[in-house]
């Protein structure tokens, strides 16, 4: 339990290489905590962009390694967002077989990130369950990420600039600087939908230094295929996919957002 924990809190100080020995050390020899060692593992794959070998370990983790979970953050890293879609909703179907209500609204947050990008409408009325399922909870860093959410769904509207400032400050207060990264993502869909090529850099910079670590450093790629942009230099993020398919994937989504608000459908 000890070398979990210690490993669990390298990855929270972003000591991935200490974070990933423990991990791997827990997951080898077994017993009950081995399953979220190998949850830990896929993610922290996931999180230095490697989502092959986070892929890999989807089948070996269960119900208890969060399968549904692991796999849904892969997906809407793609813009996969059915395959998104199907996982966290599975997730939220399990969590409720076991009781599990902390597991439920984090599946019904990331439910609404999914949608936030590729349908606001249903995105806000899952993101409404969302904040109903956390008001009975302790869960910070996903009500502030349900905050996030809000952000992205409203991507082009004029008050997601101001709203997003005042949302990085509350992060700052409540001690989870990861989630700037999130907020930054959000800026630079908004920024690419509106097509601020000024302000799309400004939060590419903020990006490139947030991922400075390599963790999340897959969000400056997609924050490039958002607008269209060629990377500056070669990524390291190794996909799923072809790396065309998903800058088509994540274009196609700014471009939906552009007809929706030209439309207002």
């Amino acid at each position: 339990m000890a070398l979990y924990y210690r490993a669990k809190a390298h990855k929270d100080l972003s000591q991935n290489d200490a974070a990933r020995a423990g991990m791997q050390q827990v997951a080898y020899t077994g017993g009950r905590l081995a399953l979220k060692a190998r949850r830990g593992l896929a993610n922290l794959a996931r999180l230095a962009g490697d989502f092959p070998t986070a892929l890999a370990a989807v089948p070996t983790l269960g119900w208890k390694g969060r399968h549904h979970r692991v796999l849904g953050d892969i997906h809407w890293s793609h813009a996969d967002t059915a395959q998104a879609i199907n996982a966290f909703e599975a997730g939220r179907a399990e969590a409720e077989q076991h009781g599990a209500v902390g597991e439920r609204a984090m599946m019904q947050v990331r439910l609404a990130l999914a949608l936030s990008f590729a349908d606001p409408v249903r995105a806000g009325d899952e993101l409404a369950l969302a904040h109903q399922l956390l008001d009975s909870l302790d869960q910070r860093s996903n009500t502030l990420l349900a905050q996030v959410v809000a952000l992205i769904k409203d991507a082009g509207t004029d008050s997601v600039p101001d709203r997003a400032q005042g949302l990085h400050t509350d992060i700052e207060a409540a001690g989870l600087p990861f989630l700037h990264r999130f907020v930054e993502l959000a800026l630079a869909f908004h920024h690419a939908v509106r097509g601020e090529d000024q302000d799309l850099a400004a939060t590419i910079s903020r990006l490139r230094e947030l991922t400075a670590t390599g963790d999340f450093a897959y969000f400056t790629d997609i924050a490039h295929f958002m607008a269209a942009l060629p990377l500056p230099e070669p990524s390291t993020t190794r996909w799923t996919k072809n790396d065309d398919d998903i800058r088509s994937a994540w274009r196609g989504l700014v471009q939906a957002r552009q007809e929706h608000l030209h439309t207002g459908s």
